[in-house]
């Protein structure tokens, strides 16, 4: 490359060599950056870094100089993110379940490159996460941004919906493609669902994301607006349990107050709590009946009671009756 198209890239190593190399521990001098420009072919003096630095600094760059009795140097002093919102990121891609080990890695690399040299090794990080397995579909990535897409351009999508065998690998359901109309991404019990309407079934449904396999846009126009708008997606996943599809029910539960913070937890706080005693509360909601919320029940223990709507309280009975019949029957 010629000498003067060499000195047009000045500006852009340094500021690429502060980035890499610099903090406010570790300061860079004015000599050792005409050393590294000179490494590539760039000539520089004291007066001109001077220059170089001003002209970053006026162009936004928080470029600091810190002095001390070794002569000091130039380091970056803010960046797009601090070591602590990378930590942050990192720790949040490394526990995903729906992102696999692969990508995981891939993208904490790239974390790394916003940091320094002295940080980057700050952020390998080990996050242990109970239970926690990582997904093993590498096109979820690529379906993510393929619903996005479709979303922002208003057109369906088709794709196989997949489910694992004893093998342990994900195979398709059946032997065709789904043509939904996307709505929204929901993240829930630590798994991404897509919300989408089905014409075919004339409803609303949900469909695990990690799960979806050979996605891509159609060309047809999205349809369900109507049945899109009614369906509030907070509430939507506060009543569902499992992410498993069931009768929507308004019901009554009594709990004791030391459960609060579950109700809390699993609920939200914009829900109507109707205090019974000094000791109980009932709260009023809507839910999806279906054996996983019962299965949530009973992990509460005996305390916790169905009061309303009888229909309801009488399906909670028959379910935990069978299971204790299915025990007997072993």
């Amino acid at each position: 490359m010629p000498k003067s198209a060499m000195q047009k890239n000045k500006v852009f190593l340094i500021i690429k060599y502060l980035s890499e190399n610099s903090d406010e521990a570790h300061p860079v001098s004015t000599k050792r950056l005409i050393e590294y420009l000179a490494s590539n072919g760039i000539s520089a003096e004291r007066r001109t870094i001077y220059s170089d630095i001003q002209l970053l600094r006026d162009l936004g760059y928080d470029i600091l100089q810190n002095s001390n009795r070794l002569g000091g140097g130039y380091y970056l002093g803010s960046r797009e993110f601090e070591i602590a919102e990378l930590k942050l990121l990192v720790d949040a891609v490394q526990s995903s379940r729906f992102i696999t080990a692969k990508k995981s890695r891939e993208l904490i690399k790239k974390l790394e490159q916003k940091a320094s040299r002295f940080d980057a090794g700050k952020l390998q990080r080990q996050v242990y996460v109970a239970g926690r397995i990582k997904t093993e579909n590498e096109s979820v990535y690529y379906t993510i941004d393929c619903i996005h897409n479709a979303i922002q351009e208003n057109l369906q999508i088709q794709f196989q919906y997949m489910e694992w065998n004893l093998a342990k690998k994900l195979v398709p359901r059946e032997n065709r493609l789904r043509t939904v109309s996307p709505w929204a991404l929901i993240w829930k019990d630590e798994n991404y669902y897509l919300a989408a309407y089905d014409e075919e079934a004339g409803l609303m449904k949900h469909f695990r994301v990690d799960k979806m396999g050979k996605t891509m846009l159609s060309s047809q126009k999205r349809v369900g607006t109507e049945a899109f708008e009614k369906m509030d997606p907070a509430a939507y996943t506060n009543q569902i349990f499992g992410m498993f599809q069931g009768k929507t029910s308004s019901v009554s539960i009594d709990f004791p107050n030391r459960l609060i913070g579950v109700v809390l937890d699993r609920f939200g706080r914009d829900i109507f709590l109707q205090p019974i005693s000094k000791d109980t509360f009932r709260l009023h909601t809507k839910v999806n009946v279906s054996p996983q919320f019962f299965g949530w029940l009973a992990g509460l223990g005996p305390e916790v009671k169905i009061h309303s709507p009888g229909e309801v309280r009488e399906d909670y009975r028959k379910w935990i009756a069978s299971l204790l019949e299915g025990m007997d029957q072993e």
